[in-house]
């Protein structure tokens, strides 16, 4: 990671701090409310060069059924946000590859030589491949080396605001219109590796 990409890291993780906090107390009061505590909830993942940390977000489950508040933070992406926190741990980067288990590396088969390119960046807490919602391995990996390939300032930005229309509009209709840019059919990943390298 570049010093440049720190600290664009930092300071975007620290104004959203600044300015999700009340967003973020309204959030764990309601989970509070609806489901009791704990309000936050921790996994480990594989990060950078395949070391392991605890990831966080807000609590959306429980005993295996999401809750009904759960349901609404899902769908606008609000149980995200306290991975801010991971950024500035240096765990993860404001964009980046989503953050997955070690079960999901296994499961996916991304263990060897050919992925390495994956882990040579930090995860993200956002991506194309999350803000798309590739639905298939082959396309979010796509997106994922395209993003390893060299980092971009402009298409960070574009990311985040398109990550912050995920929290105003919901995910089904910012997906939807992110699809019709970035279409990923199989016959189409050529194109959708070249319009993301040049945004």
């Amino acid at each position: 990671m570049s010093k440049s990409q720190r600290l664009f890291d930092v300071l975007g993780a620290s104004a959203g701090l600044v300015a999700f906090a009340p967003v973020m107390a309204l959030v764990a009061i309601a989970v509070l409310i609806d489901d009791g505590a704990p309000v936050l909830f921790g996994q480990e993942r594989l990060g950078y060069r395949r070391r392991r940390f605890r990831i966080l977000k807000f609590r959306t489950m429980r005993d295996g059924c999401v809750t009904r508040v759960g349901r609404l933070l899902r769908a606008t992406g609000l149980d995200e946000l306290p991975q801010f926190v991971n950024i500035l741990r240096g765990d993860m980067s404001a964009v980046g590859p989503r953050p997955l288990t070690a079960d999901d590396v296994a499961r996916l088969g991304w263990n060897g030589t050919p992925f390495d390119f994956r882990w040579q960046c930090r995860p993200g807490l956002t991506g194309l491949a999350q803000l798309v919602g590739a639905r298939a391995d082959d396309d979010a990996l796509v997106f994922d080396r395209v993003h390893a390939a060299g980092w971009s300032l402009s298409r960070d930005c574009q990311l985040i605001a398109w990550s912050f229309a995920v929290n105003a509009f919901g995910k089904t209709r910012i997906r939807r219109w992110l699809r019709l840019r970035y279409p990923i059919a199989p016959a189409k990943r050529r194109v959708v590796t070249t319009s993301m390298t040049t945004t």
